[in-house]
């Protein structure tokens, strides 16, 4: 789904069936299968009920103020 900016780590659908797709420049995961296996490198694996679902970069707070996440 999305590459990490730092080590190129992925987020993927690992299990199970679901496709990305965007609509006004909003991306959406659509899961077709009951739930969906998200993984990642750096944590555990995310159980995804089926659904559309946005897509968004997190974001964190900081003293100088919001930055997105990065893997």
């Amino acid at each position: 789904m999305a590459e990490g900016e730092l080590t190129g780590h992925k987020h993927r659908v690992t299990e199970r069936k679901a496709e990305l797709y965007e609509k006004d420049s909003t991306l959406y995961l659509r899961v077709f299968s009951e739930t969906a296996l998200l993984a990642h490198e750096e944590h555990k694996a995310i159980s995804i009920p089926q659904g559309d679902w946005m897509v968004k970069i997190q974001r964190e707070y900081e003293p100088e103020g919001w930055r997105y996440v990065a893997d």
